[in-house]
């Protein structure tokens, strides 16, 4: 693989296996446009040496969704930035389809918002004890983007997905499993370790067995790519002209600290 050297974004390799780390733990890994880009740039720098992708997080949470600061910070070119950062999601979870390998995520703490979007992009997902997902989209103000209403029906079902959104309901651990959003939960001193073996396993098997096994598990990537598209555009509509903006400033306001949404 090539090398790809961001502040936020670690890049290891072991063999066949790379590891992709998000790193702005000081920040929940919350996304801005520029993580995101340093992240697009690492899926697309994978090559043929690589057989199999871990992604990890380093910090308490494994991603907030997207920063609220940013959000307010360009209040006075809203529709701008949000379409910018909502598209730049979209085009990491269809790097993350599109990859030739597997992409087994570990996941320790919460996931908020957008950043589910990592979630549904990969393979097989593990999970720390106390990993969490909740949307905050109902709570805060803007529409759901990052899959919430494109992929994860496909994985739980348009009721219970329903369900999570308009009560911002949090699905943990156990939940996750036992609704197909997760494989299993692996104990948090284990989990980078699992990720990794899980990884080595894919790695010696035939590549073009598992390759086109992806492709063809991943039929309907032009569909996804549509739908995410519409995400963006309901979430651009939500911010400029609903209470996007204004639920981002007063959550901001309110609950500073507080990891955040999309």
């Amino acid at each position: 693989m090539k090398k790809v050297d961001d502040a936020y974004c670690n890049i290891t390799a072991n063999g066949a296996v790379t590891t992709l780390t998000l790193n702005r733990p000081q920040r929940h890994n919350s996304l801005t446009p520029e993580f995101l880009r340093q992240i697009l740039a690492a899926l697309r720098a994978v090559d043929s040496s690589t057989r199999a992708l871990v992604l990890q997080a380093n910090g308490r949470s494994f991603s907030t969704g997207g920063d609220a600061k940013g959000f307010v910070d360009h209040a006075d070119d809203i529709e701008a930035y949000a379409r910018e950062i909502v598209g730049l999601l979209n085009e990491v979870i269809l790097a993350l389809i599109d990859l030739p390998v597997p992409v087994v995520t570990a996941v320790h703490g919460i996931v908020t918002g957008g950043s589910l979007g990592f979630i549904l992009g990969s393979d097989i997902v593990l999970l720390s004890p106390e990993a969490s997902f909740t949307p905050y989209y109902s709570v805060v103000g803007p529409s759901p983007d990052g899959g919430w209403a494109t992929l994860l029906p496909l994985l739980i079902g348009e009721k219970r997905t329903a369900e999570v959104l308009f009560l911002n309901a949090t699905i943990g651990a156990e939940t996750a499993v036992t609704w197909g959003l997760a494989n299993r939960i692996v104990p948090a001193a284990q989990l980078h370790t699992a990720a990794q073996a899980i990884a080595q396993d894919i790695a010696a098997k035939y590549p073009g067995s598992i390759r086109r096994t992806r492709r063809l598990l991943r039929w309907h990537r032009e569909d996804i790519a549509a739908r995410l598209d519409a995400e963006r555009d309901e979430f651009v509509q939500e911010m400029v002209h609903g209470a996007g903006l204004t639920g981002f400033q007063t959550f901001l306001a309110t609950r500073k600290g507080v990891p955040s949404p999309s």
